[in-house]
């Protein structure tokens, strides 16, 4: 049978929460992986970074995210996988950024053939939901059985333990 993947992107530090700027020790699509990964201990885990830092100010990283998604840029992956090839599923994690993904989330599916693979979205987001992400990863992944994405508040990724069920069910 074929492996999961959990991949996900996180910004941790100064972070927007229930309508203030506050500093994260982990990440809110982090917290919402690890609930996951509980739940499959047999899935492997896989922090999709840049191979840079955005800025520790978070009104300076979401300009900087803007800037990204008007470019259409494709930001290098920190550490990338050598294949995908032993995973039937991947869930993947990422904070709604602009109203999609983070652009190095393209970079990822970008990366990978996911054909005949199982793409179950997850989104931590403040109020905007999973935006426009699940029609964009269908798009990059023309091949895949993408799922309908599950949108979790942010503010409360600490208690999303409903939510982590759900999306752990379906990958089983």
């Amino acid at each position: 049978m074929a492996k999961t993947l959990i991949a996900y992107y996180s910004r941790r530090g100064e972070n927007y929460v229930n309508g203030s700027i506050r500093e994260l020790k982990l990440g809110n699509t982090e917290v919402v992986a690890a609930k996951i990964q509980a739940l499959l201990p047999e899935a492997d885990m896989f922090r999709i970074d840049t191979t840079y830092e955005y800025s520790k100010s978070y009104m300076t990283c979401i300009e900087e995210a803007k800037q990204e998604l008007h470019d259409q840029a494709r930001p290098e992956v920190k550490g990338p996988l050598a294949s995908i090839d032993e995973y039937g599923t991947i869930i993947l994690g990422y904070p709604n950024w602009w109203g999609t993904m983070p652009m190095v989330c393209y970079t990822f599916l970008e990366s990978y053939d996911f054909t005949g693979k199982r793409i179950i979205p997850f989104c931590t987001n403040e109020g905007s939901g999973m935006g426009a992400s699940e029609r964009f990863i269908k798009r990059l992944c023309p091949t895949a059985d993408v799922l309908p994405g599950t949108p979790i508040h942010g503010a409360e990724a600490a208690g999303a333990d409903a939510e982590a069920r759900h999306i752990a069910g379906l990958a089983k």
